[in-house]
């Protein structure tokens, strides 16, 4: 069985592709699967930005020196930031899709000047998110978009998702928007996923409002 940490570890395995979702059961879950591929991403001198809820920070530091990282050192010499969702995803109390994708560009091109080769972004979406119609909207638009973006760079992104936090349609429109996936602790390539183009074609036309026949 070829797990996820195996795999990536070849990044030419996966081709041009970079924007990775992954649904787990809570932070245990995530890292029993993939705590040995953040260790490993840290032993090759990657850079690494971590995004989580500011009261999951000090519980999810504690799953990373679980996993074998020198949490203390590697923030002390910037190879890891753990840094708040406010820090990236929000703007006046609103997820801001141009505001992310800025700040995800910012993160990836400050690990080149700093001379990493490459730098690992880990995102943790809001939970109140998925409570707000408009804001799933945008989320799934701001994943897609993404996907340009990370076309520019060798730089992996894995979105972790909490699979009980959302029904059976977001998890589509999730998964349709990443062109790799990992469930069941596997990485694989999305057969759901869609182009970019196409998927924000069609959230346009959700958002329009329909006509009277």
């Amino acid at each position: 069985m070829v797990t996820y940490a195996d795999t990536l570890q070849c990044a030419a395995s996966v081709g041009a592709h970079r924007h990775i979702c992954a649904f787990f059961n809570g932070l245990e879950e995530e890292h029993r699967v993939l705590g040995s591929f953040y260790k490993d991403g840290f032993d090759r001198g990657e850079k690494a930005t971590h995004i989580v809820a500011a009261e999951n920070r000090e519980e999810y530091l504690k799953r990373l020196t679980e996993a074998g990282i020198d949490v203390q050192r590697r923030m002390q010499t910037g190879q890891l930031e753990v840094l708040p969702w406010t820090d990236m995803y929000v703007r006046d109390h609103r997820f801001d899709q141009d505001a992310m994708l800025a700040s995800v560009e910012k993160v990836i091109q400050s690990g080149a000047g700093a001379g990493y080769e490459r730098t690992k972004l880990v995102g943790h979406h809001m939970d109140w998110l998925f409570l707000d119609r408009s804001a799933v909207q945008d989320l799934v638009e701001y994943e897609a978009r993404l996907n340009g973006l990370l076309s520019k760079y060798d730089a992996p992104v894995v979105c972790n998702y909490d699979s009980s936090k959302f029904g059976a349609s977001v998890a589509l429109d999730i998964l349709r928007t990443h062109p790799l996936v990992i469930i069941g602790g596997l990485l694989r390539e999305n057969p759901f996923f869609v182009p970019p183009e196409q998927f924000l074609a069609e959230m346009r036309e959700r958002r329009s409002p329909r006509t009277a026949s």
